[in-house]
């Protein structure tokens, strides 16, 4: 299918939706994205790209192949004691290629420019309020009262994506898991230090800290288990003094660097459903969108990316938009089922009481690689071949 004169709307500039866009566009396509936000700021956050997701970034032309750009390359992870900081067992970085560390908005950024120049165009500060199926495509709607015809819009618009709502309607109410999570950065300043992550355990919560910006700032998430806090989203704003306290039976290197934490936001994590269907022959689903999926495998920025490239090679090889859209459907939503139950199953496992906590550890400690290698089949996937 030649997309040389195909018209896309991509809705949402996060990950998703501008790799989509650059992804589209590479194949030929004209290409729109509308972002509700005014600016493409980023409250301060790290994630992990692991070698499926970079796999995408090389092939994109975004990151020259083999390098990581302003990410920073992981050594492993490091598993330790929440109480005496005590080295548990060290997980080597996967053998399906290395793993990188990126400050989200770097990321973003990167993705921006590339668009950018490839000529995607970026419409900032218009929310889509509708989408419904016309002659030949689609008809969105923008707050502003404005409408305009699209012959597919891509809905990148995240894990309460509102064109995923006009797909599916609703499909079951989301689940709490019960767990809440804080995440902030802290300055670092050491580019020569230890560049793997640190998973501190604990009995109902975990810390995961790793380097970013060259190593001149730490990225720390840490998950308790309550239920005195529901609220979802990314941006609410948390108490450091509190942090501090509800993590106050961990020691070692992980209490310092809590001890240093001044801004940070905090969410609640709900488990959703993986959308039953992902297209309708003018309307896709990627990303969040399509799979919202918990933070214990970091695996969300990584299967937008997967999502992005499949979904441009699929329309690219098929005869037309329909039969494109049904095997990009076809191809992608059992893995993102697998991945998305594979990181509830991790939320579980980081929280373990005694005495399976001690059980744990041990095992870790003499099963560490073996272990690892049981995730292969997520980080040694390339799309792109």
């Amino acid at each position: 299918m030649a997309l040389k004169n195909l018209n896309i709307v991509v809705v949402g500039a996060g990950i998703g939706g501008l790799s989509a866009a650059i992804a589209l566009r590479r194949s030929g396509a004209q290409v729109r994205v509308f972002e509700q936000a005014a600016e493409l700021t980023e409250v301060g956050a790290g994630l992990q790209i692991s070698a499926n997701g970079m796999a995408v970034l090389h092939a994109l032309d975004i990151l020259p192949r083999g390098e990581g750009g302003p990410g920073l390359r992981s050594a492993g992870t490091v598993i330790r004691d929440c109480r005496s900081g005590r080295e548990v067992t060290v997980m080597p970085a996967p053998a399906a290629g290395p793993t990188y560390y990126f400050h989200r908005a770097d990321l973003i950024d990167l993705l921006r420019k590339a668009a950018e120049r490839m000529g995607v165009e970026l419409v900032l500060g218009q929310r889509v309020t509708s989408c419904e199926a016309e002659q030949g495509g689609a008809r969105i709607e923008m707050t502003d009262g404005r409408a305009q015809h699209a012959d597919l819009v891509v809905a990148a618009d995240g894990g309460r994506s509102l064109l995923r709502r006009a797909l599916v309607g609703e499909e079951g109410a989301p689940r709490f898991t019960g767990q809440v999570a804080w995440r902030a950065t802290i300055p670092w300043g050491q580019a020569k230090a230890d560049r793997r992550a640190t998973l501190t355990m604990g009995p109902g919560r975990h810390v995961v800290t790793y380097p970013i910006r060259s190593g001149r700032e730490l990225n720390i998430v840490a998950v308790e288990e309550r239920t005195d806090w529901r609220e979802e989203g990314w941006r609410h704003r948390g108490d450091a003094a509190e942090l501090r306290s509800r993590f106050a039976g961990f020691g070692g290197d992980v209490a310092h660097q809590l001890g240093a934490v001044t801004d940070v936001y905090l969410w609640a994590l709900f488990l959703h459903p993986v959308a039953s269907r992902w297209q309708d022959g003018r309307l896709a689903l990627v990303g969040d969108a399509a799979h919202p999926t918990l933070p214990f495998m970091a695996q969300g920025a990584c299967l937008a990316l997967e999502d992005s490239w499949v979904l441009a090679h699929c329309l690219t090889h098929a005869t037309d938009a329909a039969s494109g859209l049904t095997r990009y459907e076809s191809a992608r939503r059992d893995r993102a089922q697998r991945v998305v139950a594979a990181a509830a199953a991790n939320a579980r496992n980081f929280h373990l009481r005694t005495p399976m906590r001690q059980l744990a550890q041990l095992g870790l400690s003499l099963l560490g690689p073996r272990i690892a290698r049981r995730y292969e089949w997520i980080y040694g996937h390339d799309v792109t071949r």
